[in-house]
Protein backbone atom coordinates (compact mmCIF):
# COMPACT_ATOMS: atom_id res chain seq x y z
CA UNK A 1 0.00 0.00 0.00
CA UNK A 2 0.98 3.62 -0.58
CA UNK A 3 0.39 5.65 2.57
CA UNK A 4 0.68 9.31 3.56
CA UNK A 5 2.01 10.52 6.90
CA UNK A 6 1.72 14.11 8.13
CA UNK A 7 4.91 15.24 9.90
CA UNK A 8 4.35 18.93 10.68
CA UNK A 9 1.87 21.75 10.08
CA UNK A 10 2.79 25.42 10.09
CA UNK A 11 0.87 27.45 12.67
CA UNK A 12 0.84 30.74 10.75
CA UNK A 13 -0.27 29.26 7.40
CA UNK A 14 -1.84 26.08 6.03
CA UNK A 15 1.57 24.70 4.95
CA UNK A 16 2.26 21.06 5.88
CA UNK A 17 5.14 18.64 5.66
CA UNK A 18 4.67 14.91 5.25
CA UNK A 19 5.92 11.68 3.71
CA UNK A 20 4.31 9.68 0.92
CA UNK A 21 5.45 6.09 1.48
CA UNK A 22 5.68 4.11 -1.78
CA UNK A 23 7.03 0.73 -2.84
CA UNK A 24 9.94 2.61 -4.43
CA UNK A 25 10.90 4.65 -1.44
CA UNK A 26 9.63 7.54 0.68
CA UNK A 27 8.75 10.87 -0.92
CA UNK A 28 8.96 13.86 1.40
CA UNK A 29 6.33 16.54 0.83
CA UNK A 30 5.83 19.27 -0.23
CA UNK A 31 7.39 17.84 -3.37
CA UNK A 32 7.99 18.97 -6.94
CA UNK A 33 7.84 16.15 -9.49
CA UNK A 34 10.00 16.62 -12.61
CA UNK A 35 7.97 15.89 -15.73
CA UNK A 36 9.15 12.86 -17.70
CA UNK A 37 6.22 12.61 -20.11
CA UNK A 38 7.72 9.95 -22.38
CA UNK A 39 9.65 8.09 -19.67
CA UNK A 40 12.41 10.68 -19.72
CA UNK A 41 12.97 14.08 -18.16
CA UNK A 42 14.15 15.95 -21.24
CA UNK A 43 17.89 16.68 -21.42
CA UNK A 44 18.79 14.73 -18.25
CA UNK A 45 19.88 11.18 -17.51
CA UNK A 46 18.48 9.19 -14.62
CA UNK A 47 21.90 9.47 -12.93
CA UNK A 48 21.52 13.26 -13.01
CA UNK A 49 18.05 13.03 -11.46
CA UNK A 50 19.45 10.83 -8.70
CA UNK A 51 22.24 13.31 -8.13
CA UNK A 52 19.59 16.03 -7.79
CA UNK A 53 17.80 13.74 -5.31
CA UNK A 54 14.53 13.64 -7.21
CA UNK A 55 12.44 11.04 -5.39
CA UNK A 56 9.48 10.91 -7.79
CA UNK A 57 8.94 11.76 -11.47
CA UNK A 58 5.82 12.06 -13.60
CA UNK A 59 5.15 10.09 -16.79
CA UNK A 60 2.15 10.25 -19.10
CA UNK A 61 -0.30 7.46 -19.86
CA UNK A 62 -1.45 8.90 -23.20
CA UNK A 63 2.04 9.23 -24.67
CA UNK A 64 3.36 5.89 -23.41
CA UNK A 65 0.20 4.12 -24.61
CA UNK A 66 0.87 5.40 -28.13
CA UNK A 67 4.64 4.85 -28.05
CA UNK A 68 6.11 2.35 -27.30
CA UNK A 69 2.84 0.86 -25.95
CA UNK A 70 2.11 -0.38 -22.45
CA UNK A 71 2.44 -4.02 -23.56
CA UNK A 72 6.05 -3.44 -24.61
CA UNK A 73 6.83 -1.76 -21.30
CA UNK A 74 5.12 -4.51 -19.31
CA UNK A 75 7.03 -7.22 -21.20
CA UNK A 76 10.27 -5.44 -20.32
CA UNK A 77 9.49 -5.46 -16.60
CA UNK A 78 7.40 -2.32 -16.15
CA UNK A 79 8.14 1.36 -16.41
CA UNK A 80 10.67 1.46 -13.55
CA UNK A 81 12.87 -1.18 -15.18
CA UNK A 82 12.22 0.14 -18.71
CA UNK A 83 13.52 3.61 -17.86
CA UNK A 84 16.09 2.37 -15.29
CA UNK A 85 14.52 4.35 -12.45
CA UNK A 86 14.05 2.66 -9.09
CA UNK A 87 12.34 5.58 -7.36
CA UNK A 88 8.66 6.51 -7.39
CA UNK A 89 6.63 7.30 -10.52
CA UNK A 90 3.27 9.06 -10.84
CA UNK A 91 1.43 8.63 -14.13
CA UNK A 92 -1.08 11.17 -15.37
CA UNK A 93 -4.14 9.56 -16.93
CA UNK A 94 -4.07 11.52 -20.18
CA UNK A 95 -6.91 13.81 -19.13
CA UNK A 96 -4.92 16.94 -19.90
CA UNK A 97 -4.41 15.72 -23.46
CA UNK A 98 -8.20 15.69 -23.71
CA UNK A 99 -7.88 19.47 -23.49
CA UNK A 100 -4.58 20.13 -25.26
CA UNK A 101 -5.30 17.91 -28.28
CA UNK A 102 -8.84 19.21 -28.76
CA UNK A 103 -8.81 19.16 -32.60
CA UNK A 104 -8.00 15.43 -32.56
CA UNK A 105 -10.60 14.18 -30.07
CA UNK A 106 -14.27 14.00 -29.12
CA UNK A 107 -15.56 13.38 -25.62
CA UNK A 108 -18.37 10.88 -24.96
CA UNK A 109 -19.88 9.30 -21.87
CA UNK A 110 -17.90 6.15 -22.72
CA UNK A 111 -14.58 8.00 -22.80
CA UNK A 112 -12.42 9.96 -25.22
CA UNK A 113 -12.26 9.12 -28.91
CA UNK A 114 -9.06 10.51 -30.44
CA UNK A 115 -6.63 10.35 -33.30
CA UNK A 116 -2.98 9.79 -32.54
CA UNK A 117 -0.91 12.94 -33.02
CA UNK A 118 1.84 10.59 -34.26
CA UNK A 119 0.21 8.69 -37.14
CA UNK A 120 -3.50 9.58 -37.18
CA UNK A 121 -4.62 6.15 -35.94
CA UNK A 122 -7.90 6.14 -34.00
CA UNK A 123 -8.24 5.08 -30.36
CA UNK A 124 -10.67 5.17 -27.46
CA UNK A 125 -9.44 5.99 -23.97
CA UNK A 126 -11.99 4.98 -21.35
CA UNK A 127 -11.62 5.36 -17.57
CA UNK A 128 -11.12 1.60 -17.30
CA UNK A 129 -8.53 1.57 -20.09
CA UNK A 130 -6.59 4.43 -18.47
CA UNK A 131 -6.33 2.40 -15.26
CA UNK A 132 -5.34 -0.78 -17.12
CA UNK A 133 -2.54 1.05 -18.93
CA UNK A 134 -1.20 2.57 -15.71
CA UNK A 135 -1.33 -0.81 -13.96
CA UNK A 136 0.60 -2.34 -16.87
CA UNK A 137 3.19 0.41 -16.48
CA UNK A 138 3.52 -0.37 -12.77
CA UNK A 139 3.02 3.19 -11.52
CA UNK A 140 3.24 4.03 -7.82
CA UNK A 141 0.53 6.70 -8.09
CA UNK A 142 -2.25 6.39 -10.68
CA UNK A 143 -4.60 9.18 -11.73
CA UNK A 144 -8.23 8.74 -12.75
CA UNK A 145 -9.30 9.87 -16.21
CA UNK A 146 -10.91 13.31 -16.03
CA UNK A 147 -12.17 16.00 -18.36
CA UNK A 148 -10.15 19.17 -18.07
CA UNK A 149 -11.61 22.38 -19.56
CA UNK A 150 -9.76 25.62 -20.19
CA UNK A 151 -10.47 28.91 -18.44
CA UNK A 152 -12.56 30.93 -18.68
CA UNK A 153 -15.21 28.22 -19.11
CA UNK A 154 -18.94 28.61 -19.47
CA UNK A 155 -20.79 27.24 -16.47
CA UNK A 156 -22.53 24.56 -18.54
CA UNK A 157 -19.17 23.35 -19.85
CA UNK A 158 -17.66 23.26 -16.36
CA UNK A 159 -20.73 21.48 -14.97
CA UNK A 160 -20.53 18.81 -17.65
CA UNK A 161 -16.83 18.32 -16.89
CA UNK A 162 -17.63 17.76 -13.20
CA UNK A 163 -20.39 15.27 -14.04
CA UNK A 164 -18.17 13.32 -16.45
CA UNK A 165 -15.15 13.46 -14.14
CA UNK A 166 -17.18 12.03 -11.26
CA UNK A 167 -18.68 9.28 -13.41
CA UNK A 168 -15.27 8.39 -14.81
CA UNK A 169 -13.70 8.51 -11.34
CA UNK A 170 -16.25 5.98 -10.08
CA UNK A 171 -15.55 3.65 -13.03
CA UNK A 172 -11.79 4.11 -12.53
CA UNK A 173 -12.08 3.11 -8.87
CA UNK A 174 -14.13 0.01 -9.73
CA UNK A 175 -11.56 -1.15 -12.29
CA UNK A 176 -8.69 -0.36 -9.91
CA UNK A 177 -10.25 -2.56 -7.21
CA UNK A 178 -11.00 -5.35 -9.70
CA UNK A 179 -7.35 -5.47 -10.77
CA UNK A 180 -6.27 -5.43 -7.14
CA UNK A 181 -8.58 -8.39 -6.38
CA UNK A 182 -7.14 -10.26 -9.37
CA UNK A 183 -3.63 -9.81 -8.00
CA UNK A 184 -2.55 -7.74 -11.00
CA UNK A 185 -1.92 -4.55 -9.06
CA UNK A 186 1.42 -3.78 -7.45
CA UNK A 187 1.27 -1.58 -4.32
CA UNK A 188 -0.10 1.66 -5.69
CA UNK A 189 -2.30 4.64 -4.86
CA UNK A 190 -5.21 6.00 -6.88
CA UNK A 191 -5.88 9.76 -6.86
CA UNK A 192 -9.16 11.46 -7.76
CA UNK A 193 -9.16 14.78 -9.63
CA UNK A 194 -11.31 17.76 -8.63
CA UNK A 195 -12.74 19.81 -11.49
CA UNK A 196 -15.16 22.74 -11.65
CA UNK A 197 -13.24 25.56 -13.34
CA UNK A 198 -13.57 28.81 -11.34
CA UNK A 199 -17.03 28.01 -9.94
CA UNK A 200 -16.76 27.47 -6.19
CA UNK A 201 -19.99 25.50 -5.88
CA UNK A 202 -18.93 23.13 -8.69
CA UNK A 203 -15.54 22.61 -7.06
CA UNK A 204 -17.28 21.78 -3.78
CA UNK A 205 -19.64 19.37 -5.55
CA UNK A 206 -16.72 17.69 -7.30
CA UNK A 207 -14.82 17.30 -4.02
CA UNK A 208 -17.82 15.90 -2.16
CA UNK A 209 -18.59 13.39 -4.91
CA UNK A 210 -14.98 12.18 -4.98
CA UNK A 211 -14.98 11.81 -1.19
CA UNK A 212 -18.03 9.56 -1.47
CA UNK A 213 -16.12 7.31 -3.87
CA UNK A 214 -12.97 7.39 -1.73
CA UNK A 215 -9.41 7.78 -3.01
CA UNK A 216 -5.88 7.58 -1.62
CA UNK A 217 -5.19 11.19 -2.55
CA UNK A 218 -6.89 14.12 -4.25
CA UNK A 219 -5.70 16.42 -7.02
CA UNK A 220 -6.82 19.88 -8.09
CA UNK A 221 -7.12 19.84 -11.86
CA UNK A 222 -8.22 22.46 -14.35
CA UNK A 223 -6.11 25.36 -13.08
CA UNK A 224 -3.23 27.22 -14.74
CA UNK A 225 -5.16 26.79 -18.00
CA UNK A 226 -5.87 30.40 -18.91
CA UNK A 227 -7.13 32.10 -15.75
CA UNK A 228 -5.53 35.05 -13.95
CA UNK A 229 -2.97 34.15 -11.30
CA UNK A 230 -5.05 35.67 -8.51
CA UNK A 231 -8.08 33.61 -9.57
CA UNK A 232 -5.97 30.45 -9.57
CA UNK A 233 -4.63 31.07 -6.07
CA UNK A 234 -8.07 31.98 -4.73
CA UNK A 235 -9.44 28.68 -6.04
CA UNK A 236 -6.47 26.71 -4.70
CA UNK A 237 -7.12 28.19 -1.26
CA UNK A 238 -10.84 27.43 -1.44
CA UNK A 239 -10.43 23.84 -2.63
CA UNK A 240 -7.52 23.00 -0.33
CA UNK A 241 -9.67 23.86 2.68
CA UNK A 242 -12.20 21.26 1.50
CA UNK A 243 -9.64 18.51 1.02
CA UNK A 244 -9.20 15.86 3.73
CA UNK A 245 -6.31 16.57 6.09
CA UNK A 246 -4.90 13.02 6.17
CA UNK A 247 -4.60 12.61 2.40
CA UNK A 248 -2.01 14.08 0.02
CA UNK A 249 -3.10 17.14 -1.96
CA UNK A 250 -1.77 17.51 -5.51
CA UNK A 251 -2.01 20.67 -7.64
CA UNK A 252 -1.60 19.58 -11.24
CA UNK A 253 0.50 21.49 -13.76
CA UNK A 254 1.67 24.32 -11.47
CA UNK A 255 3.95 26.23 -11.68
CA UNK A 256 6.51 29.01 -11.15
CA UNK A 257 8.68 29.11 -8.01
CA UNK A 258 6.35 31.80 -6.63
CA UNK A 259 3.33 29.59 -7.42
CA UNK A 260 4.88 26.76 -5.39
CA UNK A 261 5.44 28.99 -2.36
CA UNK A 262 1.93 30.45 -2.53
CA UNK A 263 0.29 27.07 -3.02
CA UNK A 264 2.24 25.42 -0.19
CA UNK A 265 1.07 28.34 1.96
CA UNK A 266 -2.50 27.27 1.09
CA UNK A 267 -1.94 23.62 2.03
CA UNK A 268 -0.82 21.85 -1.17
CA UNK A 269 1.63 18.90 -0.95
CA UNK A 270 2.50 17.87 -4.52
CA UNK A 271 3.31 19.70 -7.76
CA UNK A 272 4.41 19.06 -11.32
CA UNK A 273 5.12 21.44 -14.17
CA UNK A 274 7.10 21.56 -17.42
CA UNK A 275 8.37 25.11 -16.75
CA UNK A 276 11.83 24.27 -15.36
CA UNK A 277 12.62 21.89 -18.22
CA UNK A 278 10.82 23.60 -21.11
CA UNK A 279 12.06 27.07 -20.19
CA UNK A 280 15.60 25.75 -19.80
CA UNK A 281 15.60 24.58 -23.41
CA UNK A 282 14.50 28.09 -24.40
CA UNK A 283 17.30 29.78 -22.47
CA UNK A 284 15.48 30.82 -19.28
CA UNK A 285 16.85 29.81 -15.90
CA UNK A 286 15.34 30.32 -12.47
CA UNK A 287 17.43 31.93 -9.74
CA UNK A 288 17.03 33.19 -6.19
CA UNK A 289 16.73 36.68 -7.70
CA UNK A 290 14.11 35.80 -10.28
CA UNK A 291 14.24 34.32 -13.80
CA UNK A 292 17.20 35.08 -16.05
CA UNK A 293 17.18 34.87 -19.86
CA UNK A 294 20.64 33.59 -20.73
CA UNK A 295 20.20 34.42 -24.42
CA UNK A 296 20.34 38.16 -23.64
CA UNK A 297 23.41 39.95 -25.02
CA UNK A 298 24.11 41.39 -21.57
CA UNK A 299 25.55 38.02 -20.51
CA UNK A 300 27.98 37.61 -23.42
CA UNK A 301 30.95 38.57 -21.23
CA UNK A 302 29.50 37.78 -17.81
CA UNK A 303 31.88 35.54 -15.81
CA UNK A 304 29.39 34.91 -12.98
CA UNK A 305 27.46 31.65 -12.51
CA UNK A 306 23.77 31.48 -13.34
CA UNK A 307 22.96 32.05 -9.65
CA UNK A 308 25.69 33.22 -7.31
CA UNK A 309 23.89 31.57 -4.37
CA UNK A 310 23.40 28.21 -6.07
CA UNK A 311 25.58 25.23 -5.15
CA UNK A 312 24.65 23.01 -8.13
CA UNK A 313 27.42 21.54 -10.27
CA UNK A 314 26.54 23.90 -13.15
CA UNK A 315 26.90 27.04 -11.05
CA UNK A 316 30.10 25.75 -9.47
CA UNK A 317 31.77 25.28 -12.84
CA UNK A 318 30.26 27.24 -15.74
CA UNK A 319 29.80 30.96 -16.44
CA UNK A 320 26.83 32.81 -17.85
CA UNK A 321 29.01 33.82 -20.80
CA UNK A 322 29.82 30.21 -21.65
CA UNK A 323 26.23 28.99 -21.33
CA UNK A 324 25.02 31.92 -23.43
CA UNK A 325 27.60 30.95 -26.07
CA UNK A 326 26.28 27.37 -26.04
CA UNK A 327 22.70 28.57 -26.44
CA UNK A 328 23.58 30.99 -29.28
CA UNK A 329 25.52 28.21 -31.01
CA UNK A 330 22.62 25.76 -30.79
CA UNK A 331 24.66 23.34 -28.69
CA UNK A 332 22.77 20.56 -26.87
CA UNK A 333 24.88 21.18 -23.77
CA UNK A 334 23.01 24.46 -23.23
CA UNK A 335 19.75 22.56 -22.66
CA UNK A 336 21.48 20.04 -20.40
CA UNK A 337 23.14 22.63 -18.17
CA UNK A 338 20.12 24.92 -17.94
CA UNK A 339 17.77 22.01 -17.22
CA UNK A 340 20.06 20.63 -14.54
CA UNK A 341 20.29 24.02 -12.85
CA UNK A 342 16.54 24.69 -13.06
CA UNK A 343 15.60 21.35 -11.52
CA UNK A 344 18.22 21.83 -8.82
CA UNK A 345 16.68 25.22 -8.04
CA UNK A 346 13.15 23.78 -7.87
CA UNK A 347 14.10 20.74 -5.79
CA UNK A 348 16.35 22.75 -3.50
CA UNK A 349 13.55 25.28 -2.99
CA UNK A 350 11.24 22.44 -1.97
CA UNK A 351 13.86 21.14 0.48
CA UNK A 352 14.08 24.59 2.06
CA UNK A 353 10.28 24.78 2.22
CA UNK A 354 10.06 21.42 4.01
CA UNK A 355 12.77 22.45 6.45
CA UNK A 356 11.04 25.78 7.18
CA UNK A 357 7.73 24.03 7.88
CA UNK A 358 9.34 21.55 10.27
CA UNK A 359 11.23 24.35 12.05
CA UNK A 360 8.06 26.45 12.29
CA UNK A 361 9.27 29.44 10.30
CA UNK A 362 7.68 28.89 6.90
CA UNK A 363 5.82 32.23 6.90
CA UNK A 364 9.09 34.13 7.34
CA UNK A 365 10.87 31.97 4.76
CA UNK A 366 8.08 32.49 2.21
CA UNK A 367 8.03 36.25 2.72
CA UNK A 368 11.78 36.58 2.23
CA UNK A 369 11.86 34.18 -0.75
CA UNK A 370 9.08 36.05 -2.55
CA UNK A 371 10.57 39.46 -1.77
CA UNK A 372 13.93 38.56 -3.30
CA UNK A 373 12.42 36.64 -6.20
CA UNK A 374 9.96 39.39 -7.15
CA UNK A 375 12.49 42.19 -6.72
CA UNK A 376 14.96 40.38 -8.92
CA UNK A 377 12.26 39.66 -11.48
CA UNK A 378 11.32 43.35 -11.62
CA UNK A 379 14.96 44.35 -12.09
CA UNK A 380 15.67 41.81 -14.85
Amino acid sequence: MVTFQLIAEDRATRARAGVLHTAHGPVETPVFMPVGTQATVKALTQEMLEELDARIVLANTYHLFLRPGEHVIRELGGLHRFMAWDRAILTDSGGYQVLSLAPLRTVHEEGVHFQSHLDGSRHVLTPERAIEIQVALGSDVLMVLDECVGNPAERAEAERAVRLTTAWARRSKVRFEQLRAEGLLTPAALFGIIQGSLYADLRRRSMEELLEIGFDGYAIGGLSVGEEKSAMLDMVEYVAELMPRQHPRYLMGVGTPADLIESVRRGVDMFDCVLPTRNARNGQVFTSCGPLNIKNAAYARDPRPLDEECACRVCRRYSRAYIRHLYASGEILSAILCTYHNLHFYLDTMRKIRQAIVLGNFAEFAQEFLRRYQEGRSAS
